[in-house]
């Protein structure tokens, strides 16, 4: 590779500091991932913020975490201020990092109010690092996946 050449990693060079911390920070305030979401909730009282699942009623039936709102994406405008407290920070998720479900149920309840996140990784990734969940047949757990969760969650190194 030429000295002229540049890779396509650094084709577009890296922001300074000051501005990716800005940027990472701002991230850190829209997003929250499943072990955090799961370590919150498995500490016992109130976690702080109502988990909201965006997706369908065949989706919710197949499988959600344990204690979520059920709010289709599609119904938030109609039904969001009957099942929650806008006073309450809200975590939403759908299936995955494929779906956007989640993140057009935060845009729609940011834009009635509601202090919003989104759980990186959803419903896929709560299933894959290993957390219980609960269908219509009642609770159930997978073994983790050890490409998403190690074995040992101290060496996460989050």
């Amino acid at each position: 590779m030429s000295a002229t050449t540049v890779n396509p990693v650094l084709r577009v060079a890296p922001a300074a500091p000051a501005e990716a911390a800005a940027y990472f920070r701002a991230s850190l305030a829209f997003h929250a991932d499943v072990s955090d979401v799961a370590a919150a909730l498995a500490a016992g009282g109130d976690p702080g913020f109502v988990l909201v699942d965006s997706r369908s009623t065949e989706s919710w039936d197949q499988g959600h975490v344990p204690g979520a709102v059920h709010l289709p994406t599609a119904l938030v405008p109609e039904q969001a201020e009957r099942l929650l407290d806008r006073s309450v920070p809200v975590v939403t998720y759908c299936w995955g990092p494929g779906c956007n479900g989640g993140t057009r149920a935060a845009l729609a309840l940011a834009e009635l109010g509601y202090q919003v996140k989104e759980m990186l990784g959803g419903f896929e990734y709560w299933v894959r690092e290993g957390f219980a969940y609960e269908n219509w047949q009642g609770r159930e757990q997978r073994a983790a996946d050890p490409l998403t969760a190690p074995v040992d969650a101290a060496d996460c190194g989050c």
